[in-house]
């Protein structure tokens, strides 16, 4: 039996954590934070999500599965690093955006990479935790 209180605190909760990891991994290429910080309190959401509704809402929650949030972060922070590759650069080179579109501002290949990061520690904790809390 879940706790209602448990099941309302976390409806506030679970935006705030989701917004807080996006705010982490889009800073994290100029300050602290990143990918891995930011993948993880995303993680801490839906663990908090499993706790008060059962780990199969939390994967029904989810908007791919776990395995298929680490291919996908696996081939982002690739494709990030060969970019610069594909331009005569050395392997895992900085493209900015700035050069090329300077209206755009300070986008660039390292904020992909922190994305495939981002994807790949998300998928691997709730992988590892959700898995725990079915047995």
């Amino acid at each position: 039996m879940r706790s209602l209180i448990a099941r309302a605190a976390t409806q506030l909760l679970i935006p705030l954590l989701l917004v807080y990891s996006l705010f982490l991994l889009l800073r994290g290429h100029n300050a602290p934070g990143g990918g891995f910080v930011g993948g993880l309190f995303a993680a801490a959401a839906f663990v908090v999500y499993a706790i008060a509704f059962g780990p199969q809402a939390a994967r029904k929650a989810l908007i791919a599965s776990p395995q298929s949030l680490i291919a996908s972060g696996l081939l982002t922070a690739l494709g990030s690093a060969l970019a610069a590759t594909i331009q005569g650069k050395p392997f895992m080179t900085g493209l900015w955006s700035a050069e090329r579109y300077p209206a755009i501002g300070k986008l660039g290949t390292p904020l992909l990479f922190d994305a495939g990061v981002y994807l790949v520690v998300l998928g691997v904790t709730l992988t590892i935790i959700l898995s725990l809390a079915e047995e």
